[in-house]
């Protein structure tokens, strides 16, 4: 348990460093809610042996599985968040390719970081287009004009994206986005960007030797 206390430390010093206010990082963490709910019920749906906690019979295995989702989803949206918030997505997108990840998986993050935008004011339009015909979000008889309202958006989105890849096939794309500057970290930035995965692997190393 140590060991995880510690990754979490040195993810909120980083976000200290990284001048990350609790307003920005907390909300974003909202996502891990589910996960938590999840981990909440393994307790009690565990396997044998059982331990009593405050009355309430638990799964010791159960538990332990509990502990590891809370503190992995923990740390692992945290960091995600820090990444997010300190890293451009274009700089996200040149670290995948420079990674090896399957150039067709950066290219649908790269064409989805593009249009999010457009695709949100697209939205925004057509709910002000509701609104202007008098339509309120009441409850259930709202449904399907949000359901109508879903579908067109999907067949916009879709056709405009066929726009697009016309656009790109007539401009020479072959599959592959050009780079226009291919940026490498100096030696500093490399040493600056291994103190924290080599303190974690640190960690970790020592976590595993107590438990040997």
């Amino acid at each position: 348990m140590w060991a995880f206390g510690v990754y979490l430390g040195m993810l909120v010093a980083l976000a200290a460093l990284s001048r990350l206010p609790a307003r920005v990082v907390l909300p974003r963490m909202v996502v891990e809610v589910p996960f938590l709910l999840f981990a909440a019920l393994m307790p009690f749906t565990g396997p044998d042996p059982q331990t009593v906690v405050l009355g309430i019979d638990l799964s010791v295995p159960g538990l332990w599985a509990a502990w590891g989702i809370v503190a992995k989803g923990t740390i692992g949206v945290l960091g995600a968040i820090i990444l997010a918030a300190t890293t451009p997505a274009r700089d996200l997108l040149a670290g995948l390719r420079a990674l090896h990840v399957p150039p067709l998986l950066v290219q649908i993050a790269s064409f989805m970081l593009r249009y999010l935008h457009v695709v949100g004011d697209e939205m925004a339009r057509m709910r002000v287009a509701r609104e202007s015909r008098g339509f309120e979000a009441t409850g259930l008889r709202s449904w399907p004009v949000l359901g109508q309202s879903a579908g067109a958006l999907f067949i916009r989105s879709y056709e405009r994206g066929e726009r697009v890849h016309l656009a790109m096939l007539s401009r020479g794309y072959t599959g592959t986005m050009p780079i226009l500057d291919d940026l490498r970290a100096s030696r500093a930035q490399w040493l600056v960007g291994l103190v924290l995965p080599l303190a974690g692997l640190l960690v970790c190393l020592l976590a595993w030797g107590v438990q040997q």
